[in-house]
């Protein structure tokens, strides 16, 4: 994210401000610039007398202000890092509605969340305040939220989507100076799904037995991580691609076999999405490698997969193909059922794709 790079810049640059409110649903940025701060506004020495590190669940709004309000000891800056705010109940009833923010100075707030809005109005200069306030947003129509977007950093995270993933991976692992394969992008996006926490730590523990410079590769992915070589999604999708009845077979009743770890709902979504990008590649009027990339928004070592995809499966058949999984998503939530486990649909599902 483009505002993420900016804050930590600044910070960087000790370019510092007053108020720091880290919100949203990607928990994985809120804790990057807060741990940033944590780690490297103060030294060690300063932390011991000017750091405090609060949570929601045991603080409220009033004691949050006391401590910011307070002047460092010995130091240029004091650091009042707010975790877990998302459980202050103050915050979740900020009001203000559509009122002006010069309409609430400090002096005349009546509410803890009006006396919030207060203090932003006239932060303490020698004070970085930070709220962590994770998987939610404030009311935009608050006067706590029209100040922070007025004067102060405020920063609202989203979750990525799914196809973004691969892409985030690699320059990820780009900017700590190693490099990674398009299919060791996908496995790791597939197994790990959206949640750049997760996949941030299992990439770094992938980091420790290489050197600066090396490449992550799909079989190292599948070492370490715990993706079977042979029975992914990855390969699911190249048995599919090349109508291999045989090793598409294998790998559904793999799949079968340990749900959990294959649940049939990650699978018909995963299918879904590639077979979405095999009708897209039918209608790309350029099909050209990297025109085609660009419109199925993968990388291009893919296309030769979906090319050849397009030719075992017409418009037509994918039409079928779109009923089946819609048929089988409705199966696997009990309508229709008749009592069929879900691996079982998901053989009978794999067959009908492929016949």
């Amino acid at each position: 994210m483009k505002e993420v790079t900016q804050i930590l810049t600044d910070l960087k640059r000790k370019i510092f401000k007053p108020v720091y409110f880290l919100s949203g649903e990607e928990a994985y940025y809120i804790d990057l610039i807060s741990d940033y701060i944590e780690k490297n506004v103060l030294d060690e020495s300063e932390q011991e007398f000017n750091q405090t590190i609060l949570y929601g669940k045991d603080v409220d709004l009033n004691a949050i202000i006391s401590a910011a309000k307070r002047f460092p000891m010995m130091s240029e800056y004091q650091v009042v890092i707010v975790k877990e705010a998302q459980n202050l109940k103050e915050l979740g009833k900020a009001s203000g509605g559509d009122d002006d923010d010069d309409d609430i100075p400090a002096k005349k707030s009546a509410t803890t969340s009006n006396a919030l809005a207060g203090y932003l109005q006239q932060p303490q200069p020698s004070t970085i305040l930070v709220f962590c306030y994770k998987y939610k947003t404030l009311d935009k129509r608050s006067a706590v939220y029209k100040s922070l977007q007025k004067n102060h950093v405020f920063l609202e995270t989203k979750k990525m989507y799914d196809n973004q993933i691969p892409e985030w991976i690699t320059s990820f692992v780009q900017e700590r100076k190693f490099k990674i394969g398009p299919k060791a992008s996908f496995l790791l996006a597939e197994f790990l799904g959206n949640d750049l926490s997760k996949i941030s730590n299992e990439v770094e523990k992938l980091f420790i037995n290489l050197k600066e410079g090396d490449e992550i590769t799909a079989d190292a992915v599948q070492d370490n991580i715990g993706i079977s070589k042979e029975f992914n999604v990855f390969e699911l999708q190249d048995a599919l691609a090349k109508k291999d009845i045989l090793k598409a077979n294998r790998i559904i009743n793999y799949f079968s076999s340990n749900e959990k770890e294959h649940p049939a709902v990650m699978t018909l979504s995963t299918l879904y999405g590639y077979f979405s990008k095999i009708l897209l590649y039918h209608f790309a009027p350029d099909k050209s490698k990297f025109a085609v990339a660009q419109a199925l928004g993968v990388n291009p070592f893919f296309v030769d997969g979906y090319a050849k995809a397009a030719q075992n499966y017409n418009t037509g058949k994918l039409k079928a193909i779109f009923a089946y999984l819609k048929e089988y998503d409705l199966k696997t939530k009990g309508v229709d059922n008749s009592g069929v486990n879900n691996g079982e649909l998901m053989k009978e599902l794999i067959f009908k794709i492929l016949h």
